[in-house]
């Protein structure tokens, strides 16, 4: 690996490390991709040697500038920070506050809900209804406060850290079976994001550890 390169511990379809890769394609910033498979070998997480860089055992983590970050909205507001151009937080204190509300409701409110770790203890057979229902409920609210906030994307015209959040979110939607039929603000937003060159390049279909089968 080339030296100073940011690496990026990373697997294909962890919607986490999918909104690092959006960000980091956004700004143009060239790194290496590890990956961490979390279902092979009992999840690659777990390994002596992941969890000294992230004790959290979760993907994504990304070495930069010496360091090593976990947490993906921690790492977008550090690159934002470190490499404001393209800014993914608005300028304006209060459209700043609705990008942060957006990716924590999705972050922080439906996301690890239906994550794996979760959903291996609520029983194989509950797994879908149990995935369906965070992210319906999550979705819910959403679809409320978007109108309010929304130009072209989540937060005004101007792509943000909440858009970041948003297009994996709604992949892992689409890959539980959710209706997306009563959300039309966010189906009409994602449309329209998937359509971004960072968007597409950072898809868990083109990742290196990408399996053959789910290649586009």
């Amino acid at each position: 690996m080339q030296a100073g390169k940011p690496i990026l511990y990373s697997y294909f379809r962890s919607s986490c490390s999918w909104r690092v890769r959006i960000a980091l394609a956004l700004k143009g910033i060239d790194y290496e991709t590890v990956s961490v498979n979390l279902i092979k070998d009992g999840g690659q997480q777990f390994s002596e040697e992941f969890q000294t860089l992230n004790p959290m055992k979760q993907v994504p983590a990304l070495k930069i500038d010496g360091i090593t970050i976990g947490q993906s909205l921690a790492i977008i507001e550090y690159l934002e920070e470190t490499r404001p151009t393209p800014h993914l937080l608005p300028q304006d204190p209060k459209k700043r506050a609705s990008v942060r509300m957006i990716s924590e409701l999705i972050a922080g409110g439906i996301q690890p809900l239906q994550n794996l770790s979760i959903l291996k203890q609520v029983g194989q057979e509950n797994q879908l209804a149990w995935a369906q229902k965070a992210i319906n409920t999550g979705f819910k609210a959403l679809e409320q406060i978007l109108p309010s906030t929304a130009g072209k994307f989540c937060v005004g015209d101007e792509v943000s850290m909440a858009d970041l959040c948003l297009v994996p979110q709604v992949a892992n939607a689409e890959r539980f079976k959710v209706d997306l039929t009563p959300y039309p603000t966010i189906s009409r937003i994602n449309k329209t994001l998937l359509s971004l060159e960072a968007f597409q390049i950072s898809h868990p279909c083109r990742q290196p550890d990408t399996p053959a089968e789910l290649r586009a």
